[in-house]
Formats: structure tokens, sequence, C-alpha cells
């Protein structure tokens, strides 16, 4: 993984200097909030609904073991023994004092960490496949191209003070598991016919207010013109996005407002004058950043099933090599995801304890790395077949083995009104109400993969707009109701769900949800997913399900 030099070092250290500097003067009456205001947001410090919340940049989800034991140290010392990870593959604190976050950010320093751009109007956190450089489905590596771009983007002055916040993903495989046709920005690595390395371009995706999926601007682009290009749409996006209206100022809403072919036009324009300038990459700037990530020191192991006998042992075992193991490009090892679902528990959320369990797991079982994932888990990379049956079992003991990777109960979920002050509605309860309701493993098997996204407000923290069911809070008459919507899908089809109807209380969730699956269950084809129905039936037989059952039993209640 990459690794801070002197400069990366000096610049995270005297950023610790200068806003240990700012708080001091701010708790001491010489700066107002609203001064105050823009420094704590450029170091990713949030006041929320009952404390400060910090959010931790996690660089394209890949983290040291020596990283995540001093996430678990600030989870004690700063938190309340918790960490949350997000879905920009990062990880928050909800319970931090304003006078210790200095310190704590003088800690993170010491293991190449820090807060910088994961809030604010700028170039937030780059995100990728939490399976990049592992899986036999992509074209090559995308966490050195991920790496370029944070280093570019970092500190990047013209790109301070956008109109709003901007967020990049990068692609290099056939599956798309960085959503990346839902980013500002997103890349999907290619090759040209003749072999050589390129990206094919897409702006104006986004969830949120106004979910849009992106479109493509550029087919091919020659990776060595990477920065130039982004550049050239950043500089468009800065000279034309508004300002005067925080629900118009995402570049998704300039791209639709100028129509795809006149923003293509404009970034080409500007692009001609960036075109072979200084930010162009060369081949020893490629090769260095590509040199931190080389391959670990893999054993040759035999490829073969050395797991079939204790799969036919252990049916529980079983069900987790099916949900949370991944196939690895090199054989004899596996991908392993654990899960942050566990019943009971909010989505994401992962004690101190974990951590440092979790780190320990990284270094016996996993080279000493892991990956953050937007779905809200953690991977382990690297891990040899034939130690998965111990893994699983240290997993288990700690409660990160839930076999639901993929399905139902694996729910994205954000903090919501719990935490957020932003959020309409909390989502943290009906995610627990959901997932207490379909803890049957058998049923969610048979169901197989849907997934249910849940965010608190229109902000779309929680991805609702790209579940296959999502659910999104809503503010009714002062009281809070849920609105659902089908048909959203990630990956290289990405879609947007369709809200069927009129939203509903709290206490309906559940059954909603337990309709919707009767009528997938009903509907479907053999070996149709839950989306693939959706799309060829409609979302009328789901609608027809939910609101007549819901009218009838309306009826019973008042009598």
């Amino acid at each position: 993984m990459y690794r801070y030099d002197e400069i990366d070092q000096r610049l995270v250290d005297e950023r610790v200097a200068q806003f240990r500097d700012q708080t001091r003067r701010y708790l001491a009456g010489d700066l107002t909030d609203d001064e105050f205001r823009p420094l704590r947001l450029q170091n990713g410090l949030y006041v929320q609904r009952h404390a400060p919340m910090l959010r931790i940049a996690v660089p394209y989800g890949l983290l040291a073991s020596r990283q995540l034991r001093r996430l678990a140290y600030i989870a004690r010392r700063y938190d309340r023994g918790w960490g949350h990870v997000t879905t920009r593959q990062n990880v928050q604190f909800n319970w931090l004092k304003l006078p210790e976050v200095p310190d704590l950010l003088a800690d993170l320093a010491e293991v190449e960490m820090h807060a910088i751009q994961t809030s604010g109007n700028c170039i937030r956190n780059i995100t990728s496949d939490q399976f990049a450089g592992v899986v036999a489905d992509e074209l090559e590596d995308p966490r050195p191209w991920c790496e370029i771009l944070r280093q570019w983007s970092s500190f990047h002055p013209e790109f301070a003070y956008l109109p709003r916040k901007f967020k990049i993903a990068v692609n290099a495989a056939s599956t798309d598991r960085a959503v990346v046709a839902a980013h500002d920005i997103g890349l999907h690595l290619t090759h040209d016919a003749a072999g050589a390395t390129g990206f094919t371009v897409l702006v104006g995706g986004g969830l949120g207010r106004a979910p849009m999926i992106g479109s493509v601007v550029r087919e091919f682009l020659p990776a060595r013109h990477l920065l130039s290009y982004c550049e050239a749409i950043l500089r468009v996006y800065n000279r034309h996005g508004r300002r005067d209206n925080i629900h118009k100022a995402r570049i998704k809403i300039l791209v639709k407002s100028l129509g795809v072919a006149e923003f293509t036009r404009q970034v080409e324009a500007e692009w001609a004058h960036l075109e072979d300038g200084p930010e162009t990459l060369s081949d020893a700037e490629i090769a260095r950043v590509k040199g931190h990530f080389t391959a670990p020191a893999y054993e040759i192991l035999t490829p073969r099933d050395t797991l079939f006998e204790t799969r036919k042992r252990d049916k529980a075992f079983a069900r987790w090599l099916e949900r949370n193991v991944t196939a690895h490009k090199v054989a004899g090892y596996s991908i392993v995801s654990l899960s942050l679902k566990a019943p009971g528990q909010a989505p994401g959320d992962i004690s101190a304890e974990q951590m440092e369990a979790v780190a320990d797991l990284a270094d016996q079982y996993s080279f000493g790395e892991l990956r953050v994932s937007h779905e809200q888990n953690l991977i382990l990379a690297d891990v040899r077949q034939r130690d998965l049956y111990a893994l699983w079992g240290r997993a288990k003991a700690i409660g990160l083995a839930t076999p639901t990777i993929g399905l139902l109960s694996d729910i994205i979920c954000c903090p919501g009104g719990d935490f957020c002050s932003l959020a309409n509605a909390k989502s943290i309860p009906i995610a627990r109400a959901i997932a207490d309701r379909f803890e049957d493993l058998d049923y969610l098997f048979d169901v197989g993969d849907v997934s249910l996204n849940i965010s608190g407000c229109m902000n779309g923290c929680g991805h609702h707009s790209v579940g296959n069911i999502g659910v999104l809070g809503v503010d009714k008459r002062g009281e809070e109701w849920y609105q659902v919507t089908l048909g959203g899908a990630q990956g290289r089809d990405a879609s947007l769900g369709e809200v069927i109807g009129p939203s509903f209380r709290a206490a309906e969730m559940p059954d909603v949800v337990q309709r919707l699956l009767e009528t997938y269950v009903e509907q479907r084809h053999a070996d149709e997913s839950f989306i693939d129905t959706v799309r060829r039936i409609g979302l009328e037989p789901f609608k027809a399900r939910v609101y007549t059952t819901q009218a009838e039993e309306r009826k019973v209640s008042n009598g």
C-alpha cells in the first residue's frame, strides 16, 4: 500500500498544528462560529445532533492493521468505544469533544492518516472496488490510479472551494463494485485496441436530491491525460456551477442544464489548453506510484477444493463460504468479507475490541492489510483457503461472521436521525426492525441477492436510490415516515429506484418489505434475481400487494 514520504507527512503534520491553533482561538472566543465553520469542515469535523463527529479518510478503502489498531485506540480514548464505517469507505466517530480533536488528529498523523477533505466543497475521498488488485475480472489494479488522483486533489488550491462537494470513483473490473455511475466523475479503466491503458469517463452521476446516472463524456481517455482531463471537467464546473442554490449546485445539475453534448464540448475546449501540459503523467511517475502496490509474497498453493469435506460437515460454515468468500485471482487464496451487520447492531458499526481483533486477523491471515467496502463491511483480501475454517471460527467469535453478504439483511444504512442533524427520520431502528423480521437464514438464502439501502434524508448517504429496495426517511407533518423505491441497482447496468407510492409509518416497514419479497417469490422465474424480476414485471404487482394489504389491515385496525 502507499506509504507517506517526507512531503506527505509534513503536509499532514502542519495541518494538525494549524487546526490546533484554530481550535484554540475558537474556544478562546477569538473566532466566531461562522469563522470556525469552514475551518473545521476542511478537517472533516461536523457538528451533529449530540456531539461533534469526525470523518476520517480511508483512501480507496485500504487500511493497514496498524492503522486499524490506532482507530481502536481513538474509539476508546476519544469516543464511546465505537466507530462507524461509511458508504464512502471512510470511518466516523460520533461522540467527540471539540478540545480533544487536535490531539486525535495528531494521533492519526502518526500512522499516516488524516481527516482532510472528508467534508466541505472540495474533492472528497477517492473510492474504488473493495476487491481491487485481487480479483480475476479486472484489467489491472486501479489503486495506483486512485492514489494518483488522491495526491493531485489533496490541497489543490483551484478546487478548495467548489460549488458543492465532489466525488470520484475508479473501477477496473468487469463487475462494477464501486457504483461508478453514481459519482460526479466515474472512471472505468479500459484498454484500447493496441492494449494501451485508458479510461471511459462518466460525469454527472450522483445520489441524494435529484439522483442521476452519469453520462459518458469520453469513451477512451489515454491514461497519461487522467489528471489534465479531470482538471478540465472541474474547471468547467467551477466556472458555471451554481453557488446561489445548494440544491442545484452539484455537477449533475450543470450537466443536465447544459446537456451532455454541450458540457462535453466545453470540457474538450478547456482541455485543449491543458493537454500535454505539466499535469501529463509520465511513465516514470506512473511506475513510481505503482511501485507501492506490489503483490504480497503469495505461496504456491495447489488449486484444489480442500474445503469440501468441511463444508459437508458444517452447514453454517458452508453458508458463510457461499456468501462471504469470493474467488481470488491467485490459486489457493480467497477474499473474505467480514460482515458488520450482526443482528441487533447498527449497520457499519464496529467496536474497539472488534477493530483490534480484525487487525490481528489481518496480520495472521492477510499480510497485515484490510479493506473497507462502501457496503459498510470489512475485507481480508488475501486469505489462504486452508485457513478459511480457522478464520471463520475466529470471526464468528467476535460477531463478524454473519453469512449474509449480498442478502437482504446486508443492509446499507446511514446514521440517520439518531446522530445526524440533517436527517428527517431515523434509519438505524428501521434497519434493525427489518433485520429482526428476516433473521431466518433459510428464507434469506432462498430469496437470494437483494440490496436494501436506507437513508434518513434526501442527501442519500445510505445510497437508497441504487438499492433494489430503497428506503428514504421523510418528514410528514412533523412525524417520521418512510418512502420506498424499487428497481435501483449498482453495477455496470446501474439504475435508480422509482417511488412505489405514498410513504409508510416506521412500524409498517417490516411488513412492507415482507410483501415486496412475497411478490418476488411468487413472480420470479427460475434462477431470476429480485432486480431482474422487478425489471421484467414492473412496479405494479409490488404496489398492488403492498397497498392493498395495507389498506385492508388499516381498515381492520380502525374497526
